[in-house]
């Protein structure tokens, strides 16, 4: 179905007017005319009856033929609009149809407008009255005549009247009124419509203002326009519309101060993160190199040489130097973790093997303390598919926190194996007779350099950031973390892990030639979890120029902007891969948050006309994930 144009107001109101002046005109000229020659028909008529009423009177005596022919010549001389006049001599009554009253509104119209000629027949009647009685008589139109008391018929006076003439004459003499009428008609309406035409300039002016303002976006001021009718509706339209720019100026004045104070905390921020890794590389690369000197200098001395007290300071020496390097090992992985240079490096590996290496490992440690370490496997022989290197350094810091902060009783490592139609669960559970954490405690043990007991003269030893580092790696590989403790009775860490079967992987295996950056704020979101576990290659960066610096390595299938990315940072990012870009093209994606669904319209087309290829909600499972990822790659 077509669209119909769209019609402006003033089109609509001139149309309107020239139609309603138009008809009105017709009617008013056509009603003039017909009532102006009825009136004038009836006028004439009426003249006609009195005339007959004199030729009637002269033709009723015995001595008027010499009259009547006399009055009849003066009659057809001085009335052009009388076509004839006949006496007919007769005896027997004619029914004459145009004296009938019910006939007299209708004959009237039809011989005015319609007929050429009109004929009306007039008794003469031989009676001896006054001629005034006889004359008053006739002009009262007598219907019928027929052998009355007071004489006998002779005959009738027939009287043509030239109707097409009558129209002719009145027409030519009202020619000149109904030019004045017409000319003052015209001047009315001129009149009326200059009145609607400053109503129709002030409609466009307003018109033309709203054209300037949608075509000019940057537009800082309305122009002036000019009202000559002060309409209410109109000048409260205007108003309006004012009130509405003055607000929408007001509003881009404080995005634009809102855009600029972002961006100083962004470069603010940007400046702090750079000198907190400067400064963490700059510390770990000192210490580690002190560290290493003393670590190798007291792995030179001869310890046959030495006495017992020197034995015992080299070793409270070797034991802070070995925490130390422990301590850097962690700062610089946790380091790594926050920079994006952490990888994920699945392969095949059996839970059973890595829970007995754990065990021959720390069993000894928990003997020392006299704690006893044992193990509850629920699960039988099975391979599984993940990062096995990270998944071991985690359970050995919760290993190592439990046996530390446990003075006596046990520790127990749960293994359970859930198994799903194309993943698995892997969940290990650590529960130790411990000191426990205070419950307000619970939501803090994970951030960095966090000690429950803050004193300097704490009872255990520690840097504070094993458990940061296990969650940093939790959230690489998708895992999850919980832990329940109570004070004096001790604590329990559950850590789950899925993980795709066997069977699944060779079937996710499409995207292992899959290189993806994933570019992120503040978290990593399941995204780029879930296309490491369909196979994909998954670099995690936190700013712009290592993201450039990592494609000017490594070609870059898919950049992805995770959900918590400002909308400036992602059309920063895409200008400067767009420019960067020679031979190969990226395909960039945004991830929004599903609650900014309802406004996407006000954002997608500005972060597309700077470079980004597809924008989407992160709400989505991993199914549609690959679906999507299949479909834009087609694209390409």
């Amino acid at each position: 179905m077509k669209n119909r144009p769209q019609k402006t107001l003033s089109a609509i109101a001139w149309s309107a007017v020239l139609q309603v002046t138009l008809v009105t005109v017709l009617t008013g000229f056509l009603l003039s005319v017909i009532y102006g020659l009825v009136y004038h028909y009836k006028q004439k008529q009426q003249h006609v009856d009195q005339l007959a009423a004199l030729l009637t009177t002269s033709a009723s005596t015995p001595a008027g033929a010499n009259l009547i022919a006399d009055q009849v010549r003066l009659v057809l001389a001085n009335e052009p609009s009388i076509e004839s006049i006949r006496f007919y001599s007769t005896t027997y009554s004619i029914a004459d149809n145009a004296q009938d009253k019910g006939d007299e509104t209708r004959s009237d119209w039809q011989n005015a407008l319609f007929s050429n000629t009109a004929s009306f027949n007039y008794p003469v009647i031989s009676r001896d009255v006054s001629s005034s009685t006889f004359i008053d008589e006739a002009l009262d139109a007598s219907a019928d005549t027929e052998n009355q008391d007071t004489g006998s018929l002779v005959g009738y006076l027939n009287v043509t009247l030239d109707t097409a003439r009558m129209r002719s004459n009145w027409l030519q003499d009202n020619l000149l009124l109904w030019l004045f009428i017409v000319g003052l008609s015209l001047t009315w309406i001129m009149f009326i419509l200059r009145k609607i035409n400053w109503f129709i300039k002030d409609v466009d002016a307003l018109t033309d203002v709203f054209k300037l303002v949608i075509e000019n976006p940057e537009l800082k001021q309305l122009p002036v326009t000019k009202q000559r009718l002060e309409f209410k509706e109109l000048m409260q339209a205007k108003h309006a519309f004012i009130t509405l720019f003055e607000r929408l100026k007001n509003t881009k004045r404080d995005y634009k101060e809102l855009a600029i104070l972002e961006q100083q905390l962004h470069n603010k921020d940007l400046s702090l993160n750079l000198q907190r890794h400067t400064f963490q590389s700059m510390i770990n690369h000192e210490l580690k190199t002190s560290l290493n000197a003393i670590v190798g200098g007291l792995q030179l001395l001869d310890s046959q040489g030495l006495n017992i007290e020197q034995k015992d300071t080299a070793d409270i020496i070797n034991k802070g130097a070995q925490q130390l390097v422990i301590m850097l090992d962690q700062i610089m992985l946790l380091n790594q973790i926050d920079k994006g240079q952490i990888s994920i490096e699945t392969r095949e590996f059996n839970p059973l093997e890595v829970i007995a290496d754990l065990l021959a490992k720390y069993e000894p440690i928990a003997q020392q303390k006299g704690l006893a370490l044992v193990s509850h496997i629920h699960h039988i022989d099975y391979v599984l598919q993940g990062d096995v290197n990270k998944i071991k350094q985690m359970v050995s810091t919760l290993l190592d926190n439990a046996i530390k902060f446990t003075t006596k009783g046990e520790i127990s490592l749960q293994s359970q194996l859930t198994h799903f139609d194309r993943s698995n669960r892997w969940q290990i559970v650590i529960k130790d007779t411990g000191i426990g954490i205070d419950a307000d405690y619970l939501n803090d043990i994970f951030d960095p350099f966090f000690q429950a007991d803050s004193s300097q003269t704490r009872q255990y030893e520690g840097s504070g950031i094993g458990l940061t580092v296990v969650r940093q790696m939790a959230q690489l590989i998708g895992a999850t973390i919980e832990v329940e403790s109570t004070p004096n009775v001790g604590s329990q860490f559950t850590l789950t892990i899925p993980m795709s079967s066997q069977h699944h992987t060779r079937q996710q295996s499409v995207f292992s030639e899959l290189t993806v950056i994933y570019y992120y704020y503040r978290e990593k979101g399941h995204l780029a979890a879930t296309l490491e576990r369909l196979g994909a290659h998954v670099h995690y960066h936190q700013y712009e120029k290592s993201v450039i610096e990592q494609m000017s390595i490594k070609k870059v299938d898919i950049v992805m902007c995770a959900e918590d990315v400002q909308i400036t940072r992602v059309i920063s990012l895409t200008k400067s891969i767009r420019q960067y870009e020679k031979a190969h093209r990226a395909l960039i994606i945004y991830w929004y948050p599903p609650q900014q669904a309802p406004n996407l319209g006000s954002f997608e087309h500005g972060i597309k006309a700077v470079g980004v290829d597809y924008c989407h909600s992160s709400d989505i499972n991993s199914k549609t994930l690959m679906k999507l990822i299949k479909e834009w790659l087609a694209w390409i």
